[in-house]
């Protein structure tokens, strides 16, 4: 099955691989018997699905989730269900393949000031050192 993730981006199903853990944290007696948190595991390096510039920037993107094999780990346990932490993790990771997906600006080229520009900011400082050399005593002769 086709999991869309941008108009020319679809994953395969079979390139997630899930496993479920105990949650971490409060939760009373419940916590320590059941598995609700998910682990996603996309490996980003070796998936047929991206094209080479958005994999390069999801790695970059991923940060400290990817790991030395370039396989993103994303672990969902913000909610007390499996089927709501599935959910979420999923949706993280369409969110982060979908920022990468977004090509970078242009470069930025830079540019000189032009003489007016130059002009108006000369006396804007000129008027405000005015404005400050009055705030001064006055002198005594």
């Amino acid at each position: 099955m086709l999991i869309r993730v941008t108009p020319r981006i679809s994953l395969e199903e079979s390139e997630l691989q899930e496993e479920f853990l105990r949650a971490s944290g409060a939760g009373g007696q419940n916590i320590q018997k059941v598995e609700t948190a998910v682990q996603l595991r996309f490996d980003v390096a070796r998936s047929p699905s991206l094209p080479e510039p958005v994999r390069e920037r999801l790695l970059i993107l991923g940060g400290r989730r990817v790991t030395k094999d370039g396989v993103l780990v994303i672990t969902a346990q913000r909610h007390r269900t499996q089927d709501r932490n599935r959910e979420d993790a999923r949706e993280r990771l369409l969110a982060l393949i979908r920022e990468a997906a977004i090509p970078p600006p242009p470069p930025r080229r830079p540019t000189r000031p032009t003489l007016g520009s130059k002009l108006r900011r000369l006396e804007g400082k000129a008027k405000r050192s005015g404005v400050k050399a009055m705030r001064g005593k006055p002198a005594s002769d």
